[in-house]
């Protein structure tokens, strides 16, 4: 069957880099004369008919913006058959005969179980800061919350030094510590907390009190929110200063403004990629693949792998952030 028309959409949280996505996927199709239509707030907006058709001028000024122009939302309605049946007439109805998904795990397990049921073309593009998805060496928008993380850690550590201060910064990562770990070495951190590697409670104790009998006068923990020492960052806090209250310590949760703001360079041109080879994809008749980077080249890895698959941490990066701490 050959490609008439795509649709785009943005689903999960959103990532810096998806606009420079969504100009990637509509000016590919334009470039390859196909037809493509946007569709607002993800698969509620399938289910609703919030679509819009699009061109090349439709996505001018929007590769440097942060967010989505697609908006995106959650979707209790497209979890029933029901509701994946309404997205599928309208589709169908709007001329639309493949889909390019950009999201994360949650987003691509919605398009293979739409795909299973209707044979409907799809491909994912993988959009969230936590780079936790199976099948690509970087997501869309890792780079810049890393870029984004490492600029308030370095405002924090000043406010550190100047006050002698043990800073406890929790950075996103409910399920993955690659911004913490990254982060933590880029910033020159005393202790990385992630979930992937529980150092307990008593070992984050023996390295500040090490930090300390060196002569370090301030000290930066980063903590993936995941981190399964404590219950949040705020108990790792009482815990150190029930046991030294002569620590003075404080607490940055960084949250959300690590997904917003302008693109890096490495995710407008990622996400450029990115964008062609997914049309390109489609237009060779492939279907139920998502698209991912390995070793700077563009391939693609099976939807059910890359959603049941896990990313893994760099171990030589954690002998690294050991030994940046001596």
């Amino acid at each position: 069957m050959s490609v008439k028309k795509i649709a785009v959409l943005t689903s999960g949280g959103d990532a810096p880099g998806m606009n420079a996505a969504i100009r990637a996927v509509v000016r590919t199709c334009a470039y390859h004369n196909i037809g493509v239509v946007g569709v607002y707030r993800g698969y509620q907006g399938m289910i609703e008919g919030d679509f819009k058709e699009m061109n090349a001028r439709s996505v001018r000024d929007i590769i440097n913006r942060g967010g989505t122009i697609l908006k995106s939302a959650r979707s209790k309605d497209f979890r029933t058959p029901e509701g994946r049946k309404v997205a599928y007439e309208n589709l169908k109805a709007a001329g639309v005969d493949s889909l390019v998904v950009i999201g994360g795990d949650g987003s691509f397990t919605g398009a293979l179980l739409f795909n299973q049921e209707y044979g409907f073309p799809v491909i994912g593009i993988p959009g969230t800061i936590d780079n936790d998805i199976y099948g690509t060496d970087f997501t869309l928008g890792y780079d810049t919350a890393l870029n984004t993380v490492i600029e308030a850690i370095d405002k924090i550590r000043d406010t550190a030094s100047s006050h002698n201060r043990l800073f406890f910064i929790e950075v996103m990562g409910r399920d993955a510590g690659h911004i913490a770990l990254n982060s933590g070495i880029g910033a020159g951190a005393e202790e990385i907390l992630i979930p992937e590697e529980n150092i307990g409670l008593k070992k984050l104790l023996s390295s500040l009190e090490k930090s300390r009998s060196t002569g370090k006068t301030s000290s930066l923990v980063v903590v993936a929110e995941g981190d399964k020492i404590g219950k949040n960052v705020f108990e790792l806090k009482e815990y150190v200063e029930q046991h030294h209250p002569d620590y003075d310590v404080r607490v940055s949760v960084l949250g959300h403004m690590q997904r917003g703001g302008s693109p890096s360079c490495f995710d407008r041109v990622l996400a450029s990629r990115m964008g062609v080879k997914a049309v390109e994809s489609l237009l060779e008749g492939k279907s139920n693949y998502m698209v991912g980077i390995r070793s700077t080249k563009m391939e693609l890895t099976p939807l059910e792998k890359a959603i049941k698959g896990s990313s893994k941490i760099n171990t030589e990066l954690l002998r690294v952030a050991e030994i940046m701490a001596t």
